[in-house]
């Protein structure tokens, strides 16, 4: 059982992440802008925190075991996060990453192709350049976990593959559940794999 802290723990991952790490035992500081939408289950603590205020933040991450950051690129810093956990004293860091980075052949990234959709290119772009500063942090045990190109909500089957820097595809195309991304982000902080190393998970 681990003592961990969950930043983000109300978002459609983070909320999955949460119910994962409690069905399991682990004892969950949820840390959300609003603790109102922190469902309540057994060893959760919700806690109310702003992911860009690094030294509040820093105190609520002290203590834990390991971090786990769920919140979206757009609306958070690297440097603040990297910084609050280091300020914390806590050595583990795991990051709910994005799938724009990973790439569809060698040198071409899914955030280059010409049906990316505009929309999401802003949290794309940020998920990579949140990458690309973590693969420079070498006094933290972090891990960067991209989803499938669809990261929706679905069921929890425990039946998924593995992968590296590429895109996982199937013949319906690319995509994990919430719910089963869960499973490999808690598995991971169980039983290490890819300590300083981003992988990704997919049907």
């Amino acid at each position: 059982m681990a003592k961990v802290a969950l930043i983000g723990a109300s978002g459609d991952a983070g909320s999955r992440i949460l119910a994962e790490l409690s069905d399991r035992g682990h004892q969950v500081t949820a840390i959300a802008r609003n603790t109102d939408r922190i469902a309540p289950l057994p060893g959760v603590t919700p806690k109310q925190g702003d992911a860009n205020d690094q030294r509040a933040l820093a105190a609520l991450l002290k203590g834990h075991d390991a971090v786990i950051s769920a919140v979206p690129f757009t609306a958070s810093d690297v440097g603040t996060l990297v910084g609050a956990v280091r300020d914390a004293g806590v050595a583990r860091y795991l990051v709910v990453g994005g799938a724009g980075s990973l790439e569809v052949a060698p040198g071409e990234k899914v955030i280059d192709q010409p049906d990316f959709p505009e929309a999401y290119k802003p949290e794309a772009y940020a998920g990579g350049e949140f990458l690309d500063f973590l693969r420079g942090v070498d006094d933290l045990d972090w891990t960067f976990l991209s989803p499938s190109a669809e990261f929706v909500p679905g069921e929890r089957t425990g039946k998924f593959r593995l992968g590296q820097d590429q895109l996982l595809t199937h013949d319906a195309g690319s995509s994990i559940s919430f719910e089963d991304y869960a499973i490999a982000m808690v598995d991971e902080l169980e039983a290490p794999a890819h300590s300083r190393q981003r992988f990704t998970v997919g049907y």
